[in-house]
């Protein structure tokens, strides 16, 4: 078999976007999304502008905590489709020139799983060393990802008269990393989905898959070794893969995730999300102007994946309790909004109070970190979520697609729904994909221009880049440079207008600075001098004497 190589780094301009099969279309009224369905939106997801799909699980399930806790890693779940439709739409985005990654949830398995079903079944099973087993728990004070939901990281089995580990809820055991089995078992799964079209991996909680739970266990490779192995395995099977990986940990602990350019191409960047979130709430770009100044260098074909929401709440663990207050004050002051003690579980527009200037404004700047953007399905129409909905779920409600009380989603009865998706202005009837495309000036159809620019500007995902300073602290300020070729990215974080000082940027030989992504209309830059609106944002492509401006 011939291996692909890799001809490009696709992953550093890409537009990734993140949904869950199950409720973005109903083709068959039974109330839950499928791949029928999704197949048939591709065409709207093209035209939107996303380059890659981030599938979230599809896999057979116990459906307790909504799909990541998967019983059989080589289906697709019943309710979805099977096999043959999930062809049908990886051949239809692949038409399309859309790539697909699959969240690879291998740290844990369901306590329903054929593999601990056989492992509690008898100390002598040859699937007991996939899981991590006591006689008695150990004194480690509890590491509880769910706090308030759990109380321990050990269960009692009382077919396998032992505790078993778990991170996560007690129906999701750990599997064990020190086990060479297991470590073949992985590459099996990732091989076979490979070979179904899959183009990588959005990888769970990866620091959790690779730690070892015992000093005294042995491991045949160091926990980083492990992580190279499984990014060797997948080059060798598809040569343009990516591995895209949720460490959520300090900027100098995630670094290493990337190795030396051999073991994540992409990691989520949870720290500067944080604190993004707090400028956002005092309109003051600093603490994210200090989150950047804090990342450290990568590898040159590596990328830091950035998001405004992802799928989960929106975590504030990385900031100090004074900070998170000061978050949670504005963006969550209702207990109800808030979860696990360090997150939120609303959306971007109902944080911003639909403020549709600074909501814009924010995904300029999303778009504009040196990295890659990361939408949650939605976000292109301004989506809220359902607080009456619980948990996380309240931001995964179905996809409103028109006016209705189902949103165009499905045509089952409401009760037979999977889920409930909010009422008011911010449900469909408000906020819908079919209104939206038939008004020029809609959050739609300003996000696929974004999505068009963002792709043209290549130097926001390949360039080397860097926080200016243009004599006005509300404005947040970035200069990109590729190859010669410089766009610089200002953002008002102020509800006022704001005048911005470039001079010392531009180059001897700059012929014209351009504007090629704005808020509105704007006089000329002349002599560096840059107006921006209330929650403005402009982006500058600089012109050098021999260039060319490429609109």
């Amino acid at each position: 078999m011939l291996v692909e190589s890799k001809i490009d780094l696709w992953w550093k301009n890409a537009v990734i976007y993140c949904l869950d099969v199950e409720v973005f279309l109903d083709s068959n009224g039974d109330g839950i999304g499928d791949f029928h369905g999704l197949t048939e939106r591709v065409d709207y997801l093209a035209g939107l502008g996303v380059t890659c799909i981030w599938l979230m699980p599809f896999f057979p399930s116990a459906q307790r905590d909504d799909g990541y806790d998967i019983i059989d890693f080589y289906g697709v779940d019943s309710r979805l489709g099977d096999l043959g439709s999930f062809t049908e739409f990886i051949e239809t985005a692949k038409a399309h020139g859309i790539k697909v990654i699959a969240d690879l949830v291998v740290n844990h398995t369901s306590n329903q799983h054929p593999w601990f079903q056989a492992a509690r079944s008898s100390p002598n099973s040859p699937y007991r060393n996939f899981y991590i087993w006591k006689d008695a728990p150990p004194d480690d004070p509890p590491s509880l990802v769910f706090p308030g939901e759990q109380t321990t990281n050990w269960t009692y089995d009382d077919v396998a008269k032992q505790y078993y580990f778990h991170h996560f809820y007690p129906h999701q055991p750990d599997l064990n990393p020190a086990s060479p089995e297991v470590a073949d078992a992985i590459k099996q799964i990732m091989g076979f989905w490979i070979q179904q079209g899959i183009a990588g991996f959005r990888v769970d909680a990866v620091p959790f898959l690779i730690e070892l739970k015992d000093e005294a266990e042995v491991q045949e490779m160091t926990p980083h070794e492990f992580l190279r192995d499984l990014r060797s395995f997948v080059e060798r099977r598809r040569g343009d893969s990516a591995l895209l990986g949720e460490v959520n940990l300090l900027p100098h602990e995630q670094v290493k995730y990337f190795g030396n350019d051999d073991e994540l191409e992409m990691v989520f960047s949870f720290y500067v999300n944080q604190h993004l979130f707090l400028s956002l709430v005092r309109e003051d770009p600093d603490p994210l102007r200090k989150a950047l100044d804090n990342m450290p260098p990568i590898p040159e074909s590596c990328q830091w994946a950035h998001f405004l929401k992802n799928h989960d709440e929106a975590n504030l663990d990385k900031l100090t309790q004074a900070e998170q207050d000061e978050v949670y004050k504005q963006f969550a002051p209702q207990k109800s909004m808030r979860l696990y003690d360090r997150g939120i579980r609303r959306r971007i527009p109902s944080m911003l109070e639909g403020n549709e200037r600074k909501i814009r404004m924010a995904y300029s700047l999303l778009f504009s970190l040196p990295g890659t953007p990361v939408l949650f399905y939605g976000e292109e129409i301004g989506m809220w979520e359902n607080l009456k909905v619980e948990g996380r779920l309240a931001v995964r409600t179905p996809m409103q697609w028109k006016p209705g009380p189902q949103g165009g989603f499905t045509t089952a009865k409401p009760e037979d729904a999977i889920r409930a998706i909010p009422t008011g202005p911010s449900g469909a009837d408000g906020i819908n994909v079919m209104q939206q495309r038939r008004d020029p000036q809609s959050m739609l159809n300003w996000m696929e221009r974004l999505m068009r620019r963002r792709k043209e500007t290549g130097e926001f995902g390949f360039g080397k880049s860097k926080i200016i300073g243009v004599g006005q602290p509300s404005i947040f300020a970035l200069s990109c440079d590729w190859d010669g070729r410089i766009v610089i990215s200002l953002h008002n974080f102020s509800d006022r207008a704001q005048d911005a000082d470039i001079s010392s940027e531009l180059p001897e030989d700059v012929l014209e600075v351009a504007d090629i992504w704005t808020d509105g209309d704007y006089p000329a830059v002349e002599g560096g001098k840059v107006r921006l609106k209330p929650y403005g944002y402009r982006w500058l492509r600089i012109i050098k004497q021999g260039q060319e401006l490429l609109m």
